[in-house]
């Protein structure tokens, strides 16, 4: 998520979704092991992200469906109240304009059998 959406979602304490999550009714998460790969396709290159760990356990509207790649992604069908935000991660890029993902998704870097 973009940094700055992200400093407004916390003065409101609800994050309502990107341009895109509006356009497709929900908000878009991924697992820990799918971060890397969202990154990839939607983020190339791009600064000032923020990566948030939310307890996923205190959302009522989280569905996992079937995305165009086979993997299940989570899908939040609700606006996302920021207590449920337990960590938060900015997102680096290196010299090669990849993100550097934080060590605890570290351990996360292994292919989801499809």
């Amino acid at each position: 998520m973009d940094k700055e959406e992200w400093q407004k979602a916390k003065q409101t304490g609800v994050y309502n979704g990107s341009d895109l999550d509006k356009k497709d009714g929900y908000i878009h998460f991924s697992e820990e092991d799918q971060v890397e790969e969202t990154l990839k396709k939607y983020y190339p290159n791009k600064e000032n992200l923020i990566l948030l760990k939310v307890n996923a356990f205190q959302l009522e509207h989280l569905l996992w469906e079937q995305a165009s790649n086979g993997d299940m992604y989570p899908h939040l069908y609700s606006s996302l109240n920021i207590r449920n935000v337990v960590e938060e991660f900015d997102l680096l890029l290196d010299e090669h304009g990849v993100h550097k993902l934080p060590e605890i998704l570290k351990k996360y870097q292994f292919s989801r059998p499809r």
